[in-house]
């Protein structure tokens, strides 16, 4: 079976979606699913480009230096160049130019076409267009998301919480519960001490973690502000905040107002191969608040990886953050998220049950269990009556 993958974003742009494209491609081969993925051009020529990736030439995107929108024009050429016959079907991974190009691929070629719905697009609308009056975003992006679901033959929710919202947008088409898995390299051993090292940190200090897109729908304002009650208590501790993103001058700005530059620690972007494991393996305590996760991978990265974790549970955290997974789970209300924390930063004995839990939980999130799971829905759509209509 050959598939086409499209999507907006990809490595070396890293965040979610990016990281649920590349796992998924290296299990389905496992499979005996072949894909081809067409994704945007990021300006600086690839050391080593993966196999089967095509790169659209792109331009920036206003106020945000991360991303990249493919041209159109240069999109409907690269997929025109391609022989529609050579693909069983198309699966879409972000609601931007990348879907509506994917749709017209798929009725050209007569070929299902299924879409991976990775981001809780309503929140988003509220971070990132604040002048727009939340009700009205929230409508908006109701309205989008059905338009955009009908377009295809089945869709994926990376988790049950997600499903449920699609419900009650009023999403007819078939949703089916899918999550990212994890991939055997992420249970790797990372090295604490050469991250300290690396980050010139003493070694005494206590190391409140949080890795992840820095962003503002992230809360990670939320975490300076709980920071200061753990300091309180214990002086030496130190927040890491792991990754790049456009909230990060806002967070530095807090960090300074409130006298804590000498306790929080910005890494920028750490490579996922080797730096990031490290980061990982270093944490005393992993943090994290996010209300806008569609799954949370990033909660079992940090699980396989043996760093206790204390974590809100909003929307899609709420399908890993379940009773035995290795997790202390808070609201968030910067008193009880600070005991939390002081929680295991007092108990070796803590800690050390968390990081085993979490590790053995961890493991039952395989994503070669998921790549499986994938294809087989592959296999359905494509025996459906109908896969292959006449197109006009």
């Amino acid at each position: 079976m050959r598939v086409l993958f499209i999507s907006d974003v990809y490595f070396p742009r890293v965040n979610g979606v990016s990281t649920s494209i590349r796992t998924f491609r290296q299990d389905l081969s496992a499979h005996g699913v072949d894909t081809q993925l067409v994704a945007p051009h990021y300006g600086a020529p690839a050391a080593a480009e993966e196999p089967g990736v095509l790169r659209v030439p792109s331009s920036g995107v206003p106020r945000d230096p991360e991303d990249r929108r493919m041209r159109w024009g240069a999109l409907t050429r690269t997929l025109d160049e391609l022989a529609p016959s050579g693909f069983d079907l198309v699966h879409i991974h972000t609601p931007f130019i990348a879907h509506y190009a994917g749709v017209r691929f798929a009725r050209r070629a007569g070929i299902p076409c299924v879409a991976t719905y990775h981001t809780f697009f309503e929140e988003y609308l509220h971070h990132y267009l604040p002048v727009l009056p939340r009700r009205v975003g929230g409508w908006l992006a109701r309205r989008f998301t059905r338009s955009q679901c009908d377009d295809v033959r089945a869709l994926i929710a990376p988790s049950e919480p997600m499903r449920a919202v699609l419900s009650d947008y009023g999403v007819t088409t078939p949703i089916h519960v899918l999550p990212t898995g994890l991939a055997a390299d992420r249970f790797r051993a990372g090295d604490a001490r050469a991250f300290r090292e690396r980050a010139g940190l003493a070694d005494d200090a206590r190391l409140v973690t949080y890795i992840g897109r820095v962003a503002h729908e992230k809360n990670i304002g939320f975490l300076v502000q709980m920071f200061r009650r753990v300091l309180e208590r214990v002086p030496q501790a130190v927040l890491v905040i792991a990754g790049e993103g456009p909230a990060r001058t806002a967070l530095q700005s807090q960090v300074a107002s409130l006298g804590l530059a000498r306790h929080v620690h910005f890494t920028g972007y750490l490579d996922r191969d080797t730096l990031l494991l490290d980061c990982y393996a270093a944490a005393e305590v992993f943090v994290f608040a996010s209300r806008t996760e569609t799954q949370g991978l990033v909660l079992l990265e940090a699980m396989a990886q043996g760093a206790p974790v204390v974590s809100t549970a909003e929307l899609g955290t709420r399908s890993i953050l379940v009773p035995g997974s290795g997790a202390l789970v808070v609201p968030e209300e910067e008193a009880a998220f600070a005991a939390a924390v002081l929680r295991v930063l007092d108990s070796p004995q803590l800690r050390q049950e968390l990081a085993q839990r979490g590790r053995a939980y961890a493991r039952g999130w395989t994503s070669s269990v998921m790549a499986r799971r994938l294809t087989e829905l592959y296999e359905t759509l494509r025996s459906a009556p109908g896969a292959r209509p006449a197109v006009a």
